[in-house]
């Protein structure tokens, strides 16, 4: 099967901004966060790296409501030029909230082109591995904003919980003073991270007190961390699979892409369905 992918991001910020996240280099390996954790699943995949719209709101990472529905509404038209070019079968929507997610799904079921999510993602291969999971997620807002997305993807019954560790973004008005950057490359380079040590600290409280069977993450600032909270949990005895959201969004458009199936024109009617029925029930 021949894999034909677009990733877009949820959102990029100007080359000048003083809140920036991500590398900005030409290549396209270097620019989609935490690539050596999803190499693998790429080697037969044509894909290209779309950035995403520029922040509207501001010059700072997107973290409340009102932000996420603004980059959504960025993100659609995207979308659509994807869908119209026909150069993709698949897209895969990075960023852990995934903004316009099920508008983007709308627009490309009429184009026979599945649409995968972190959050869906993670959420769906989590409830197959186990009976519950947990999220570890990075800030208070966050935290909420991603407790709406597990009630729309309807997991309240097998999400344990949402564990923050409190590592908000960096934002005008920020009195944090910890650079997440930094603590990852602690971490690559061996040293103690105080936001490793943060996640191991919820992940097992997570399991020990909330019933998790799967950790997975919320933000994509966060997707780093699973290769050292996967090693840690093992280390010390926990048969526990970690999870994070891009090779799962990527292993799921795989799948769809398999499967020649794509969103239920029941769930997303066409503009004047052949067929409509009388009654919705829950």
């Amino acid at each position: 099967m021949e894999y034909r992918f677009l990733f877009i991001q949820s959102f990029h910020l100007s080359s000048t901004s003083s809140y920036t996240l991500r590398i900005v280099e030409e290549g396209k390996e270097a620019r989609l966060v935490n690539y050596n954790e999803v190499k693998h699943l790429l080697e037969n995949v044509q894909w290209d790296l779309n950035p995403g719209p520029l922040a509207p709101y501001g010059d700072w990472p997107v973290e409340t409501r009102e932000e996420f529905c603004l980059v959504a509404a960025g993100r659609l038209p995207i979308v659509r030029e994807a869908c119209q070019s026909g150069k993709y079968n698949a897209i895969v929507l990075l960023g852990g909230g995934e903004p316009g997610f099920q508008e983007s799904r709308e627009i490309a079921r009429a184009f026979g082109i599945p649409v995968t999510a972190c959050a869906f993602s993670q959420m769906h291969f989590a409830s197959m591995l186990g009976n519950k999971f947990s999220v570890i997620d990075l800030a208070e807002n966050h935290n909420m904003y991603y407790y709406n997305l597990v009630v729309q993807h309807q997991f309240t019954n097998r999400c344990a919980s949402i564990r923050n560790i409190n590592f908000p973004l960096p934002r005008p008005g920020s009195t944090s003073q910890r650079s997440l950057r930094e603590e990852q490359d602690r971490a690559i380079r061996g040293e103690s991270s105080e936001m490793l040590e943060a996640a191991v600290t919820e992940a097992v409280a997570a399991i020990e007190e909330d019933g998790a069977e799967v950790i997975t993450f919320g933000c994509s600032a966060t997707f780093w961390l699973r290769p050292y909270l996967q090693a840690r949990l093992t280390e010390m005895g926990w048969e526990i699979p970690v999870l994070e959201g891009y090779g799962c969004a990527i292993s799921l458009a795989k799948t769809m892409v398999d499967l020649g199936v794509n969103a239920s024109g029941l769930m997303f009617p066409s503009d004047s369905p052949k067929k409509w029925r009388r009654k919705k029930v829950f």
